[in-house]
């Protein structure tokens, strides 16, 4: 799998666990609708899924999704949230996605 094909779905995985989780801390927090529920639970079974279409093993993979996700996050946080993200966060995800690229391409080399 390309690195470009793997950070592309884990996007995309990354997307799927935060809309999964966002819809009902709009629901229990915001008083937004239940109806919410339902594409929240369609979007985590995305995410599920999209999960096991890597082809390393899951530990591995859930690593390296981890750098992913922390960066999504705090793009989510700006973009939905409209909270800009403060130094730290962005150092933060900076390290994480250092830590992302070691695992993958350490586990590329061997």
């Amino acid at each position: 799998m390309t690195l470009l094909r793997a950070g592309g779905l884990f996007f995309m995985t990354a997307i799927a666990e935060i809309v999964g989780c966002y819809l009902p801390y709009l629901w229990l927090q915001r008083g937004k609708s239940a109806l919410l529920l339902l594409p929240a639970a369609a979007s985590l079974v995305a995410f599920a899924w999209l999960l096991t279409l890597h082809p390393t093993g899951a530990g591995r993979t859930y690593a390296a999704y981890g750098g992913i996700y922390v960066t999504v996050a705090l793009l989510w946080l700006w973009l939905v949230e409209g909270q800009r993200p403060t130094r730290w966060d962005l150092l933060g995800g900076a390290v994480t996605i250092a830590g992302m690229a070691i695992i993958v391409l350490g586990a590329r080399s061997r």
